[in-house]
């Protein structure tokens, strides 16, 4: 299954200020980008916060929502709550048909993720923002020593947006 780590991030490595706040510091070519690959991969795994923040399932893809709340529930077709961990959510989706999937955060669930060597691609989006403080793409503590390797060529998406994307390098043992 092909895990594709898809944010945006300020040069000072910030994903937001806060968790509630909403992905409105991005240009308009890092949207159109996410549209395009959330799409592609037809799924897009999120935590309750970030899914809060969106405040809707998102059209034209399955919208996996991670969640311990067990009274969250869905009647809609396209958006699923859960308290799987990764590699079951995984699971049940490669047996539904799908072969890759976006994970759109926050940086609680992109480290669960992480944390069990799930995700194979990193999409980052530089946005030429500073907030100082705020949250990061992982939620500490994590401990990790992953080697990347950069596609090239970055992309500039305009406005001084950088898209970079990496793949995670797995090591024979």
């Amino acid at each position: 299954m092909e895990v594709i780590l898809l944010m945006a991030s300020t040069v000072d490595g910030k994903i937001a200020r806060d968790s509630s706040q909403i992905v409105d510091w991005t240009g308009k070519a890092d949207k159109k980008y996410y549209v395009e690959v959330t799409k592609k991969a037809g799924v897009m795994i999120m935590g309750s916060k970030t899914y809060d923040t969106i405040g809707k399932p998102l059209p034209g893809r399955l919208n996996v929502v991670m969640t311990r709340d067990k009274s969250r529930q869905s009647d809609q077709d396209n958006l699923i709550f859960t308290d799987l961990p990764p590699a079951k959510i995984l699971e049940d989706l490669e047996l539904k048909g799908y072969t890759s999937v976006a994970l759109v955060g926050g940086a609680t669930v992109n480290t669960l993720f992480i944390r069990d060597n799930l995700i194979t691609q990193i999409h980052l989006t530089l946005v030429p923002r500073l907030f100082g403080s705020g949250l990061s793409l992982f939620a500490p503590p994590l401990d990790l020593d992953l080697e990347l390797s950069l596609e090239e060529p970055i992309k500039d998406l305009g406005d001084g947006h950088i898209l970079l994307i990496y793949h995670v390098v797995t090591h024979e043992k």
